[in-house]
């Protein structure tokens, strides 16, 4: 008998059917009941609220040419602005902002749920722009062509349906267009696996197929790059999450890249394609050591003579990743973590080779590089920490920084402390993580405290101002601990490959050290300890779930992968299997077993109340885990609240004010659980 007829749940999976819409209606309003009927979630909520939508917000944005356009969402345009001012108003701090396209106003007049998912403007005046809209957070989007001239829609212009698609542009007239074609045109990950070539004025259905990728390769991509010293179309797929195989296409043949598969495309600068290296790369007598950045000229790649001009030109310290590349005009940003800190780097080339300078930020934070022109040098940095509220600064051609602007502090941080410490995993490592508490606060085992982590698709989590769940958990008494484990990109990849597949208990081990590290140095115990993550961090709740279930006294899941062992058949599956391995495998499978979290909660076991939550319209991780999990639970007679919003996506809010009614749901739901006399 196969797992799928032992399995009394698989109804649970389906995303629409009377029979599970009808049980998460029933299990949201339980959950509502008892968090939004709690007497302090609406002070929380409308906390959250008045900090999502303050006008005190720095307005990120992207630099075209000499203007700036930022996407700005509150309390009256909760769904979203984008908007537009000129560079010198902007540096200068000048609101003189004009609406672009009013997202709320679009979702009023044609009655949808519009969702803002970004948008790819034409370099290089970027005055023509592919705009994407999701209905209701879903990664499945719309795309209209929009005039940044007239700050409209165009009449007749490129229009691609409803899709999980990518698009690029060849020129004004004409796009390389991966999307759903029909039959056999989409992977088994659900993404498009053709590329065609789609002229201005002609039928979608008309588009030339260039390119045609494998059925079980996850992601097949056009690229173009538009700069002033080269134009390079390239088509891009991908075996797995972190490998890819890249090829040039002249107009009329694709030509493949001598390339390893262990790389990470980051651009094009003048001839020189920017990669970093996921993997070892001896090429000739050229030896580079995976999370290097290299370059390498496109003429040697079409020829097959890499080594000819293959170079070294940023190669990570101990202790160090790059974590971010962005190529300008005539300067490359490199954004770095040294023991999970910000650390920004400058690179320019000169006639001796690439030059590097650390530029001169603030340290024990995070770096964020918002926007580098591939146009001009023009640059926007962004700083924060745990503590420090996020300066957003301007670096011009010269290298020099301006202060554009800072966040008003949203809490008193004089309260409060940060510091970094280590705990020791069961083979050894040293495990970094961030512990933000009150002053004062005494070694009792009495602290309420949280545990955040994600561990997975070498994502780092780094220093970020406190906001949201955060910021009122420390000021309701509570502490607060981000976790650095394997599987994460905090120190390279050898970081995110040490708990790849067969390894993956290591980011479990990580985590429950860090829970005992905690428990150990006096601040909290079981009884008061939280934990709390999302997606990957998800499983990694169900991980916690069904192997210490001991350590922890409350568990928010998020929007969570559960079924580990049918994960890959349920929409963007399939693309993971990179990271977690195949369950068609018998090898792969058996391990997989040993810690999937859905097949391994028992009956007998004795289990912390868990708050799952999810969303209806995710298309990427499939709503059924959590529903699958939490019945699952609730007929053995474990505690569990179950909440599951209609829209919003894989970030299960689709506006503001459902983000906001989410964190006062966990928050007041983790005051219930670890705060004594709650």
């Amino acid at each position: 008998m196969s797992d799928d007829e032992k399995d009394p749940y698989i109804w649970m999976e389906e995303v629409l059917g009377e029979k599970p819409l009808n049980w998460v209606r029933e299990q949201n309003a339980l959950s509502e009941a008892r968090l939004a009927g709690d007497p302090r979630f609406q002070a929380i909520k409308d906390r959250a609220l008045e900090t999502f939508t303050s006008k005190d917000r720095i307005p990120y944005g992207m630099i075209y040419n000499d203007d700036v356009y930022n996407f700005w969402q509150d309390e009256t345009h909760v769904r979203g602005i984008l908007r537009r001012t000129s560079l010198d108003d902007y540096l200068k701090g000048r609101d003189n902002w004009t609406t672009v396209l009013d997202i709320d106003a679009l979702a009023t007049l044609e009655d949808e749920n519009w969702v803002y998912k970004g948008r790819d403007c034409l370099p290089p005046d970027h005055k023509k722009c592919l705009i994407n809209l999701s209905r209701g957070g879903s990664d499945a989007v719309v795309v209209r062509e929009f005039d940044l001239t007239t700050d409209s829609f165009i009449k007749d212009g490129f229009a691609s349906p409803e899709a999980k698609q990518q698009i690029a542009w060849l020129d004004e007239d004409t796009l390389l267009i991966g999307t759903d074609f029909g039959e056999g045109s989409m992977n088994t990950s659900g993404y498009a696996r053709q590329v065609r070539v789609w002229s201005r004025g002609t039928p979608l259905g008309d588009a030339k197929m260039i390119f045609e990728g494998r059925e079980d390769y996850p992601f097949t991509f056009p690229s173009v790059s538009h700069r002033h010293d080269g134009k390079y179309v390239l088509i891009g797929e991908m075996p797995d999450f972190f490998t890819q195989t890249f090829s040039l296409y002249d107009g009329e043949k694709i030509v493949p890249l001598d390339l390893p598969l262990g790389i990470s495309f980051r651009g094009f600068f003048r001839d020189q394609m920017m990669i970093q290296m996921r993997d070892d790369w001896t090429v000739g007598a050229v030896k580079v050591p995976k999370g290097s950045l290299v370059s390498v000229r496109i003429g040697d790649l079409v020829s097959g003579t890499p080594q000819n001009s293959l170079q070294v030109i940023f190669s990570p310290d101990e202790g160090m990743a790059v974590q971010g590349v962005s190529i300008g005009k005539d300067r490359i940003l490199v954004d770095t973590l040294v023991d999970v800190k910000g650390r920004l780097y400058t690179l320019t080339l000169n006639d001796f080779g690439w030059a590097q300078q650390v530029v001169d930020l603030p340290e024990a934070g995070s770096i964020r590089i918002v926007s580098n022109s591939g146009g001009s040098d023009n640059a926007l940095i962004n700083f924060e920490s745990h503590l420090q509220p996020d300066t957003l600064y301007h670096m011009d051609a010269s290298g020099q920084l301006a202060t554009v602007r800072s966040l008003p502090a949203k809490f008193d941080a004089s309260a409060f402390q940060t510091a970094q410490k280590f705990a020791t995993s069961p083979d050894g490592t040293k495990i970094p993580y961030f512990l933000i508490t009150q002053k004062g606060t005494q070694l009792d085992e009495d602290t309420p405290t949280l545990l955040y982590a994600y561990g997975g698709f070498e994502i780092s989590l780094t220093p970020d101002y406190l906001g949201g769940v955060g910021m009122q958990w420390l000021e309701a008494g509570g502490a607060y601990a981000v976790a650095n484990i394997r599987g994460g990109g905090e120190y390279g990849p050898s970081w995110h490959q040490a708990a790849l597949k067969q390894n993956r208990q290591k980011a479990y081990d990580d985590f429950i050290a860090v829970a005992e590290d905690l428990i150990a140095n006096g601040l909290t115990s079981p009884e008061h300890l939280g934990i709390r993550g999302g997606s990957n961090g998800g499983l990694l709740m169900g991980a916690m779930i069904t192997q210490r279930p001991d350590l922890f006294n409350a568990v928010i899941c998020a929007v969570p992968l559960l079924d580990m062992l049918r994960y890959h058949k349920l929409l963007a599956g399939a693309s993971w299997i990179g990271e977690y391995g195949d369950p068609d495998k018998a090898e792969d499978r058996a391990w997989i077993k040993q810690w999937s979290p859905y097949q391994k909660v028992g009956e007998q076991d004795a289990y912390p109340e868990v708050y799952f939550y999810t969303s209806t319209r995710d298309d990427r991780v499939h709503p059924g885990h959590a529903r699958k999990m939490a019945k699952k639970m609730m007929d053995m007679g474990h505690p569990v609240l179950y909440h599951e919003n209609i829209e919003g996506g894989h970030s299960a809010a689709a506006n503001l004010k459902q983000a906001a009614h989410a964190t006062a749901m966990q928050l007041t739901y983790l005051l219930q659980k670890l705060k004594s006399g709650s």
